[in-house]
């Protein structure tokens, strides 16, 4: 069976993986402090991270972006900027923002090729109100790359923080958080950083005004004490250690990847991507430039309610659906819903083929 769903979770673990988490989940409580401050320093290091201490860790991107969200100091009036290809675990706290708290948001326009229209975003940072863009690092739907980059300087010369979310790049590119000048992370652990699931986490820089209630098993003192936004055992509920001690296992293993290996998922997707693009039938969503490991497409004559069970007849695990993400549907044109294969670095050539072939049984009138 070829596992081509990896931007939904990576498959197999790398070596070391396994190990980590069952040795941690089997060696005795009393050393569970050092455990917690190994990891979380490897953690940091893989992100480098300034300030490692305001790294949290969460069950998942989705509880870290809740709590990022959640525990920001807004002020009513604030005004919010995102991408029209966000998951809806970034978009669902930015809702329940605006009916609780006067949160105003708005998205960028999309178009295949320009995921985001920078000049739009410039021309709200002018309008004024803009505390903070908060942006995916590459949909999961299109594959395609945000300029992040980019647009963490036109945001921070407007005075405004940008908010990453990494799940779709974290492990998949580069990513180090000193160098790029994000003011907000968060990640999971269980896609291209090929951890455990059950681990993700969330960093904020000194200067953000965030302090982390929901992440504090106690606060000391007096009841109305400041609650302290650095790490813990109970970051958002008790922290997953034997989860981490897995992530920071799979990031060792990473490093030690050449470029070659590293690279090997987005050549194989760029790969798949051409080949479908010559097929009449298949209508790839997302436009040229830099992707990551991830081909979407709609096929004419291969239902979604019957795409997941030939692709399997064929060999190949795959994903079918809206993949958490209608907005970015809604803006590609693929509002049903669409079929997705994504890559990892254990996947090779031989399954790019596969996975035309199935293309081929499934519409063979469709080259």
């Amino acid at each position: 069976m070829i596992y081509a769903n990896q931007a939904g979770t990576s498959w197999p673990k790398p070596p070391g993986v396994v190990e980590a988490v069952q040795h941690a989940l089997g060696a005795a409580p009393t050393g569970n402090a050092a455990r917690f401050r190994a990891a979380h320093a490897r953690v940091a290091r893989f992100f480098d991270l300034p300030a490692a201490e305001r790294l949290l860790f969460a069950p998942s991107c989705t509880a870290a972006l809740a709590v990022l969200l959640g525990d920001f100091a807004w002020r009513e009036g604030d005004r919010v900027l995102t991408s029209s290809l966000e998951h809806h675990a970034l978009l669902r706290p930015l809702q329940k923002l605006t009916w609780e708290r006067g949160v105003a948001h708005s998205s960028a326009p999309y178009r295949p090729g320009a995921p985001l229209d920078l000049d739009w975003i410039e021309g709200e940072l002018r309008r004024g109100g803009v505390r903070m863009v908060a942006c995916t690092g590459a949909s999961n739907v299109t594959g395609e790359l945000l300029p992040i980059a980019e647009l963490v300087r036109l945001a921070h010369a407007h005075g405004a923080l940008v908010l990453l979310d990494a799940a779709q790049t974290a492990g998949l590119l580069p990513l180090g958080v000193a160098a790029l000048g994000v003011d907000l992370l968060a990640f999971a652990g269980h896609k291209a950083l090929h951890g455990p699931l059950g681990i993700g986490g969330l960093w904020a820089a000194p200067h953000v005004p965030f302090v982390c209630p929901s992440a504090s098993c106690e606060v000391g003192g007096d009841a109305g004490a400041r609650p302290s936004p650095y790490p813990g055992f109970c970051d958002v509920g008790s922290v997953n250690l034997p989860a981490m001690h897995g992530l920071a296992a799979a990031m060792d293993w990473l490093d030690g990847l050449d470029t070659a290996q590293r690279e090997s998922p987005m050549r194989l997707a760029a790969a798949l991507r051409e080949g479908c693009r010559q097929r009449p039938s298949c209508r790839v969503l997302g436009g040229d430039g830099p992707h990551t490991a991830t081909v979407s497409m709609v096929v004419d004559g291969l239902p979604l309610d019957r795409a997941q069970q030939h692709f399997v007849e064929h060999g190949l695990v795959v994903r079918v659906g809206q993949h958490c993400a209608p907005s970015a549907l809604r803006a590609t044109g693929a509002v049903e819903g669409c079929l997705r294969l994504s890559f990892g670095v254990t996947n090779r050539d031989d399954d790019v083929t596969a996975a035309l072939a199935a293309l081929d049984a499934a519409v063979p009138d469709g080259r």
